[in-house]
């Protein structure tokens, strides 16, 4: 074999092998694991939640005082309007409703994330703004798919597998009208920013600079960094604000002007 056909039987090899290898490398990256995350929640609701009862809305990216928050999943329903974060992670889970952070044990490795409830909760606020419907008729489910376990007791709302199925089905008293259910769809459908790559590199790029702008915020009390909190009790419930990140420790708060 002389030496084009070698180059050329390199190059067809190459050519076979470089999407293998970006295919491998994509499948290792959080936008990955959430996408497939996502679609395994999707599918589980088309399977068990009929259509004619519980009406789906998928990646709904909302306007915010603050820019845009994202939705993975909101099921509506005469018992209620869903609302589900999804999580695609291995291993051991383990943290408390209360808890700003949770832990993930792989091996001898460990990694904190932020509670899901709470990041739930910012979606749970932006849909009760815009919605006319009591607050009661909205539920906070986080959905955990992938090889994990929990390690701590969870609360009633988050679950592994098809637990958030069982969770959803539970709500069986109607707290909405048949004409409320199409007034919410309608009301979402109109008020959610275009479905589109534009829109996720716009509520991407809104995430990151948040996150420099909290890098860059240190405590007027003790000079640790501070982070952006949500009220979810008294007369500030649902406004966010900085606090200090080694709360209890530190109480300093700054308000957000604006809001």
């Amino acid at each position: 074999m002389n030496l084009d056909h070698l180059v050329t039987a390199a190059l067809s090899v190459l050519w076979w092998l470089l999407p293998v290898v970006i295919l491998l490398i994509m499948m290792k990256t959080r936008w990955f694991k959430g996408a497939v995350g996502e679609a395994w929640v999707r599918a589980i609701a088309w399977l068990r939640l009929p259509a004619q009862t519980y009406h789906r809305l998928h990646h709904i990216t909302l306007p915010t005082a603050q820019g845009s928050t994202q939705i993975d999943h909101i099921f509506v329903s005469r018992f209620g309007i869903f609302v589900v974060e999804t999580k695609n992670m291995k291993g051991q889970i383990s943290g408390g409703a209360r808890q700003a952070d949770w832990t993930q044990q792989l091996a001898r490795q460990s990694f904190t994330f932020q509670n899901p409830l709470r990041q739930n909760y910012k979606h749970m606020l932006a849909l009760e703004a815009l919605l006319d419907v009591p607050s009661a008729a909205l539920h906070s489910v986080v959905a955990f798919v992938g090889d994990c376990t929990f390690k701590s007791p969870m609360p009633a709302q988050v679950s592994r597998g098809m637990g958030y199925i069982r969770y959803i089905k539970s709500f069986r008293e109607p707290v909405l009208s048949a004409q409320q259910v199409q007034e919410v769809l309608a009301r979402i459908q109109v008020e959610r920013l275009t479905p589109s790559r534009a829109t996720d590199r716009q509520h991407v790029k809104h995430l990151k600079k948040r996150l420099r702008h909290s890098a860059k915020m240190k405590c007027p009390q003790c000079q640790s960094p501070m982070v952006m909190r949500t009220a979810q009790r008294g007369e500030r419930v649902g406004q966010q604000f900085w606090g200090c990140s080694t709360y209890p420790k530190c109480t300093a708060v700054i308000k957000i002007k604006n809001q």
